[in-house]
């Protein structure tokens, strides 16, 4: 049995370990096909330390997925599928994918990809959910998945060793990374992660053996710890591909879920149902809902608290330092904004521009330390690594806070240049690349502009070549040509034509003068 879930498989064999759109997986039947998987990747010449991709939207296969990176010594690189062709193929490439396992709900972007020059030559493509009888022929390149694993072993593969994600993340040079953390190593025991799922679960109060409700897209850290960690210690796995307000409570009361991560967004979805759906809801199987990813409102999480009670907490974090601050209701509602204490195993610097260390409730740059020594690295970028480090081991996300009297951790700002629209992290340097692509465009300036319901929205600011008039259907063209490029939550929603772009002497971009005036009356600044 794959090492991991082996107690599980034993000790409650017919239960549900994982729920999603299509259908219900036993624990043993997930089990066998974990291990089914191990078999055939290792039969398609993957070998420990090799990395394969997925794009997938949330589905049991991606958890199947996951489980067999984890025991088979593989990295597992999630694609968003948000993406275009170009982005995922430079994924594959940079990643040094040798297996790709494309969801069918995404197979002509799984098509484009494979005709990319950059995309490297793969050892399998494999389709997930497709059935035989309806899968086309235009896809010879692809092999069904349930034919992948049909010949392959229900035993229990020999030499199991630890694999585990390789999430990519943008950055502000462009181009997405991937995140080489503590999680992201392969070869050692996988009784390793099952230490890393029950330290974190225990730190963030899930229980074991009690159901999660994953309703974010699994190829983002956060979803991805909060769902398939809590399975190590024997949770089940709900999912649902998109997330809909009236049917998470639904899905909530009706599986007895005990715990799920959410992002600001949702909650204000949520609060906007009726009356009526918002009555009907129980909600007393829950014994924790974690939110992040995206600054909440404090109304917003209010009114959330005093609809779900003090189950809610916050934490903040990233994908390169896992969680660093933790809040529970009880301390938000003393101390309203604060992100809370750092955990047991992290540390907090705050540092002044000079260097020096701020002085309480003085602001300054957060670096991280981890207190168990583990840090990160940026895949093929030891520059983009060192960057990030004060010294090895300290490290920040470029956030600006402060700590207060007591220790909580409050943000006065983040950096300027990433935007946070609906919990995702947009960095503007590559969407500002394809817009000085434009023929029509010489200078180029993206940033976030306030969106009631996602938090920020994609503005683009350009200055336009000689000779060249503005007006709404040159904005269109642009827009069009960056939907060409970029995946679609990177699209500037709108273009603001500027005479000229403020820069500095040193040709620095002087954002803040182009963003300011869309924030002044807002009452907040990110």
């Amino acid at each position: 049995m794959a090492a991991l879930f082996a107690p599980f498989a034993e000790d409650k064999p017919d239960d549900i370990a994982l729920v999603d759109d299509f259908g219900e997986t036993s624990w043993t039947d997930f089990n066998s096909r974990v291990n089914q998987l191990i078999h055939a990747l290792r039969g398609a010449g993957l070998e420990v330390g090799d990395t394969f991709s997925v794009i997938s939207g949330n589905r049991r296969e991606y958890i199947e997925a996951f489980a067999a990176a984890s025991h088979g010594g593989w990295l597992l690189a999630p694609v968003n599928w948000h993406l275009v062709a170009e982005e995922v193929a430079y994924v594959l490439a940079d990643s040094g994918s040798k297996a790709l396992l494309v969801d069918t709900r995404f197979i002509e972007l799984g098509e484009a990809t494979l005709e990319q020059a950059e995309c490297p030559n793969l050892n399998a493509v494999i389709i997930i959910g497709a059935e035989a009888s309806n899968f086309a022929e235009e896809t010879e390149s692809f092999t069904l998945y349930e034919d992948f694993i049909a010949d392959a072993s229900k035993a229990e593969p020999e030499n199991q060793t630890l694999g585990g994600p390789m999430f990519y993340t943008s950055g502000t040079t462009g181009k997405p990374k991937g995140v080489k953390s503590g999680l992201s190593q392969t070869g050692a025991p996988v009784e390793t992660l099952k230490m890393i799922g029950e330290g974190l679960s225990g730190m963030l109060g899930i229980e074991p053996g009690g159901k999660s409700l994953l309703v974010g897209p699994i190829y983002h850290s956060a979803q991805w710890a909060f769902s398939f960690l809590p399975l190590l210690s024997g949770s089940s796995i709900v999912m649902r591909h998109k997330f809909d307000a009236g049917e998470t409570l639904t899905l909530i009361d009706q599986h007895s879920i005990t715990n799920t991560h959410l992002v600001p967004t949702q909650f204000t979805r949520m609060l906007r149902l009726t009356e009526d759906e918002k009555k009907a809801f129980k909600g007393d199987s829950l014994t924790v809902v974690w939110h992040g990813a995206a600054p909440c409102p404090p109304e917003i999480k209010k009114q959330m608290i005093a609809w779900w009670g003090p189950v809610i907490s916050e934490y903040y974090g990233s994908t390169e330092g896992a969680i660093v601050t933790t809040v529970n209701s009880e301390d938000w509602l003393n101390r309203p904004g604060t992100l809370g204490k750092p955990t047991a195993v992290t540390e907090i610097l705050v540092i002044k521009e000079d260097g020096t260390t701020a002085p309480t409730g003085e602001p300054g740059q957060l670096y991280v330390r981890n207190l168990m020594g583990s840090d990160f690295e940026y895949h093929n970028d030891p520059e983009k690594t060192e960057k990030a480090h004060l010294e090895p081991g300290v490290y920040t996300f470029g956030d600006i806070g402060y700590l207060d009297e007591d220790g909580y951790l409050f943000m006065s700002d983040r950096k300027i240049d990433m935007i946070i629209s609906g919990g995702v992290n947009i960095y503007p340097a590559e969407i500002e690349a394809v817009l000085i692509g434009h023929p029509a465009v010489m200078d180029a300036a993206v940033f976030g502009i306030p969106n009631d319901e996602f938090g920020e929205e994609v503005k683009g600011a350009v200055e336009l070549a000689a000779g060249i008039e503005p007006g709404e259907q040159l904005e269109e063209e642009i827009i069009a040509h960056c939907r060409e490029h970029l995946a679609g939550f990177k699209i500037p929603r709108s273009i603001d034509f500027e005479q000229t772009l403020p820069r500095h002497p040193t040709g620095k971009l002087l954002k803040r003068l182009l963003r300011d005036k869309y924030w002044q009356d807002t009452g907040r600044n990110i």
